[in-house]
């Protein structure tokens, strides 16, 4: 696959190892080759590199088993998932998720891929509803049209919200971006 069509969540294999690609940056400096900036996360080593390679390149693709998961809980260990074709759970690494657990409650459905047995990415609902926790109440009167203020939500991320929201509220937002999309 040319490297220019991959894309993050994808698995790559690079000197005969698995790579899931946490971030990939296109680039085309004037007139010069156009590169793609990789970011990789090493499966066997949970260890992350940057790489980058000509746009034109082929890279070759792990082919990764899809299957829907649960997000049950976090533990010490990390976060406990559970297939729900065959109700097995495991536990995999905090590191696999990262910040994107901010965007998971108990019980959220989401996508895992695995390699093996072993779940070595995800993708995420493209959106999610959390409740806000804690926001500053709004300012009566106050019309300007993109005036935002911050709220913390049930699962700890923080994001921008429009004066109107308040504590208690059920709000979407949007796992690519992080913003406030409405009320749900």
């Amino acid at each position: 696959m040319r490297a220019s069509d991959i894309r993050r969540g994808q698995g790559v294999i690079i000197d005969g190892k698995l790579f899931i690609v946490t971030g990939a940056d296109h680039n085309t400096p004037g007139n010069l080759r156009a590169k793609v900036q990789f970011k990789l996360r090493d499966v066997s080593k949970d260890t992350i590199i940057d790489k980058r390679v000509g746009a034109t390149d082929d890279i070759e693709t792990a082919t990764l088993d899809r299957r829907q998961v649960e997000y049950l809980y976090s533990e010490a260990d990390g976060h406990v998932l559970m297939d729900l074709e065959t109700f097995d759970q495991t536990t995999i690494p905090k590191a696999v998720f990262g910040d994107d657990i901010l965007y998971l409650k108990p019980n959220t459905a989401l996508t895992a891929m695995f390699h093996g047995a072993k779940v070595v990415s995800y993708e995420l609902p493209k959106t999610v509803d959390l409740a806000v926790t804690e926001t500053a109440p709004g300012i009566k009167g106050a019309t300007a049209t993109n005036q935002l203020k911050d709220a913390k939500l049930e699962t700890g991320l923080t994001t921008h919200v429009p004066p109107f929201i308040k504590e208690g509220e059920v709000i979407r937002i949007s796992t690519e971006t992080g913003e406030y999309l409405c009320r749900s």
